[in-house]
């Protein structure tokens, strides 16, 4: 994983609950580094799941409730990083559909060793759409976090429904994204 989402995740932590206990899950998860992250290096994902998990421990909130808090917060710091990923859509759905096809190709050039999920996007009329996530890593519940933090954005307020999908090709998560009235 990109080092970015480390520093953000500990970054999130430090702000949301303190930085006594940002060091505190770096020492129960026991991460090679020392929490020594830098946002252009490559880490183990199993170094993000420690400290997901000992933030879980910690807290009493479940690691998808904290990734999906996470995922949320991250999106907005990468309207903060990353602006002009943001600014050449208008729209939420456009947003999303940018994902694959610009956002994570651009991603690609600057780190090729990026390992990053696949999404696929349905559009059923205006108001509505299927997002299928497919990723090695199960953390659907940061991609949730995430598009809800580009809703809040785009200041479209949506309601997601997740459904985990087995297809012969292999399995992926499809959120179903429909505009809030």
């Amino acid at each position: 994983m990109k080092g970015v989402v480390f520093t953000e995740f500990l970054d999130f932590v430090s702000g949301a609950l303190g930085s006594e206990l940002a060091d505190d899950i770096i020492d129960d998860a026991d991460v090679p580094n020392g929490g020594a992250y830098t946002a252009v290096g490559t880490y183990p994902y199993s170094e993000m799941q420690a400290l997901v998990t000992a933030l879980s421990r910690r807290t009493g909130s479940s690691v998808p409730d904290l990734l999906t808090l996470f995922g949320r917060h991250l999106c907005l710091r990468f309207v903060v990083r990353y602006p002009e990923f943001f600014t050449v859509q208008t729209s939420l759905f456009d947003f999303l559909e940018s994902v694959d096809a610009y956002i994570h190709r651009e991603v690609h050039k600057l780190y090729p060793d990026a390992e990053l999920p696949v999404f696929r996007l349905t559009r059923h009329g205006s108001d509505a759409i299927d997002l299928d996530y497919e990723s090695c890593r199960p953390l659907e519940a940061l991609a949730e976090g995430m598009i809800q933090g580009a809703a809040d954005h785009f200041r479209q307020p949506v309601a997601v429904a997740k459904l985990r999908v087995e297809d012969p090709a292999g399995p992926f998560v499809r959120f179903s994204i429909k505009h809030a009235a």
